[in-house]
């Protein structure tokens, strides 16, 4: 069972990862609005929030044995 939440952690880390650049490249270019900055900001926190329950959820099905 944890096999799976490493693999749909791993994606949200990626996922994190994409929103992040995507903000950093459009705040890098000067071209990005304050409104686009502020949602992926919003979007990043959100899929780190994820990231961190699905590897908290991975670690406890793993002590668990299951």
């Amino acid at each position: 069972m944890s096999g799976i939440f490493f693999y749909l952690a791993a994606a949200a880390c990626l996922a994190t990862l994409a929103v992040l650049l995507i903000g950093i490249g459009g705040f890098g270019s000067g071209k990005a609005s304050p409104r686009f900055s502020n949602r992926m900001m919003r979007y990043r926190v959100i899929a780190q929030a994820i990231a961190i329950v699905l590897l908290l959820m991975m670690v406890w099905f793993a002590k668990q044995g299951m």
